[in-house]
């Protein structure tokens, strides 16, 4: 692995998350009812839950607004969550200044172009392996699962690893 994305990843205090095509696979179901389903991996949970275990915020910050994602959220245990928003980047400094860090200590990871001017102003900015091939060109570092597949456990396990904690969120479970 590349020395400057564990670098960048052992000073994030803050992990914001994109949702559709990062926590999910980016398709949209919609039922005859209007209402909408969506599939989280559940591989990407755990890595949330060990990722705030060890002491990293998280966040989501979506484009759409969703009943799902709220309630995945909640499920979580994520305590920011902003959706329906646009300008993310304009969330971001606002939560980053609530919670008294610099955008040097957050990690993104998103899969399009809303995501890429966060993914460019923070620590490290991470786009999953099937993001759009312009964002895959402007972020730090890609992951290696798709959206939905295991990319989010695969950024947590990152930051988890850079910052020393991996072993012991896993063997927490032995």
């Amino acid at each position: 692995m590349e020395r400057t994305l564990l670098e960048r990843a052992s000073r994030i205090k803050l992990a914001v998350f994109d949702v559709d095509g990062v926590l999910t696979d980016g398709r949209l179901y919609f039922l005859e009812d209007g209402s909408e389903m969506k599939a989280f991996n559940t591989l990407d949970g755990q890595g949330i839950k060990m990722l705030m275990a060890s002491g990293v915020a998280t966040a989501i910050i979506s484009g759409r607004n969703s009943v799902a994602t709220e309630r995945r959220a909640r499920n979580l245990g994520i305590p920011h969550v902003f959706q329906g928003r646009e300008d993310k980047l304009a969330v971001l400094e606002g939560l980053v200044a609530q919670l008294g860090l610099s955008l040097d200590q957050v990690a993104h990871l998103g899969d399009d172009l809303p995501d890429l001017p966060v993914m460019r102003r923070v620590g490290l900015g991470m786009a999953v392996a099937n993001a759009a091939d312009f964002v895959r060109k402007h972020a730090h570092g890609v992951t290696q699962a798709r959206g939905g597949e295991g990319a989010a456990r695969e950024y947590c396990e990152l930051i988890l690893r850079a910052q020393g904690n991996l072993d012991a969120a896993l063997n927490h479970y032995l």
